[in-house]
């Protein structure tokens, strides 16, 4: 039996480029500076993540992986899934975890990987159609934000949104991305939500400020890739890193903080940015979770929440959610 690869765009031919201009000149002219958390991730920056993930102060990875590897064959027994789709797939590694266990249940016969990096769907493809000789495997090139990649699709499915890239929503953007994904789920479909949870701020701010300064490289990182999108001229070395929490919203944020008064030239934009010494644009929030928050925020949308798993210390969780009687 050989596995059925293909790979679909969803995205138009300038999508980069638009939203990055788009997304630039709304937020570097906005009060405050703020930039989406996407455009992190271009090669350096995916790199620089994947070190990330491999640190010790950085507990999101490998407790959702502690989780899986724990509760995956509940999981799968739970839905029954035909199709198993996911959202900001990226590698697709810790996915091959639900993957086992939903073919130990001998229902799965698709896995549709949804991202906006067209090499990154290839690569997780490779790995997984090797593997999963059986399974057909749909790529799709899209914005999750437009795109849940549910359509055309078998079910009963399971919408796999992992790593806590939830929390990188504002609460009214998660409310549409909820909405969405109620409106899209039919009776017998799951949302499988990752999460990170409330903890002490200690801990949660080391997460994101280590020691070794990979996250700071990280975040300074932005600036290289607006730099080379947009021809501007932003020096890294005049920003400095800063993680906060903020206990009110119960989310990280993430800045850089100019350590000196700027003027920074964005050609492709024919803009001037100023900064003030100590002004800070704000590059992440990473909101946090309690259980009646996540249940909340599911019901409001029209979702029900059925089913909560955290790791052994309680720092993340994974929730099973499914279509409310309509």
């Amino acid at each position: 039996m050989t596995s059925v690869f293909t790979l679909e765009h969803r995205l138009p031919a300038d999508y980069f480029t638009d939203a990055l201009r788009a997304d630039a000149f709304k937020g570097l002219t906005g009060h405050p500076k703020a930039l989406p958390p996407v455009w992190f991730y271009d090669a350096t920056g995916s790199d620089l993540f994947e070190q990330i993930t491999r640190l010790e102060e950085y507990y999101p990875t490998r407790t959702e992986r502690e989780i899986l590897t724990a509760r995956a064959p509940e999981i799968a027994a739970a839905v029954g899934a035909r199709t198993l789709v996911e959202l900001g797939s990226g590698s697709s590694e810790k996915t091959r975890i639900l993957l086992d266990a939903l073919r130990a249940t001998g229902s799965l016969r698709g896995y549709v990987p949804v991202d906006v990096s067209e090499s990154a769907l290839r690569q997780a493809a490779r790995a997984v159609t090797g593997s999963y000789p059986e399974l057909d495997v749909h790529a799709l090139v899209a914005d999750f934000h437009q795109h849940l990649g549910l359509e055309a699709t078998q079910g009963p499915r399971l919408l796999a949104f992992l790593g806590g890239t939830i929390g990188n929503l504002l609460p009214e953007e998660r409310a549409t991305f909820f909405e969405r994904v109620s409106d899209e789920l039919e009776p017998g479909d799951a949302l499988l939500l990752g999460t990170d949870l409330v903890k002490d701020p200690a801990t949660l701010v080391a997460a994101y400020d280590d020691s070794a300064g990979v996250t700071a490289a990280f975040n300074k990182n932005v600036l290289s890739v607006l730099n080379h999108g947009l021809n501007a001229d932003f020096d890294p070395d005049d920003f400095r890193h800063v993680a906060l929490w903020d206990p009110e919203q119960e989310w990280i944020e993430m800045r850089l903080r100019a350590t000196r008064p700027l003027h920074v030239k964005i050609r492709d934009l024919d803009l001037v940015i100023t900064f003030e010494d100590g002004e800070e644009l704000r590059t992440e929030i990473s909101a946090k979770f309690r259980p009646d928050r996540v249940r909340a925020e599911l019901q409001r949308a029209g979702l029900t929440l059925e089913h909560w798993w955290s790791d052994s210390a309680g720092r993340f969780a994974l929730s099973l959610a499914v279509p409310a009687p309509r």
